[in-house]
């Protein structure tokens, strides 16, 4: 049994071993110099303003969450636009295309109710 899994511990091994002596490795030849500026905040290459701790409005987390969750859900078209002409091959094509225009359709009607609700809009 353990066979069956020495390969995948030697890529383990071999991925935390690439890691660890690249970190020594980045340690012992890395510059050693502190400039000024370096620990200072980047923003897109403008000088930061404003206090970290501000307040943002929570539709623009909405939005954002909304973004994600969409984005993940068409991803899930991408297996079946793949596989769609063998699984008309196999004679289950139907089925299938019937389970995912379901699918788009109930994540269409979830888009036009949060549109409709105005959850897309976080410059309120």
């Amino acid at each position: 049994m353990l066979n069956d899994y020495l390969p995948i511990l030697i890529m383990v091994g071999a991925v935390v071993g690439f890691g660890i002596v690249n970190l020594v490795i980045s340690e012992l030849l890395g510059a050693k110099r502190r400039v000024v500026g370096k620990g200072q905040a980047y923003e897109c290459g403008l000088a930061p303003k404003g206090d970290s701790r501000m307040r943002i409005s929570i539709h623009f987390y909405l939005v954002a969450v909304l973004f994600i969750l969409f984005d993940v859900e068409s991803l899930l078209l991408l297996p079946w636009a793949i596989s769609a002409k063998s699984l008309t091959a196999a004679g289950v094509g139907g089925t299938v295309f019937a389970e995912v225009t379901a699918f788009v359709v109930v994540l269409g009607l979830g888009l036009a109710y949060v549109w409709r609700k105005g959850g897309l809009t976080w410059d309120r």
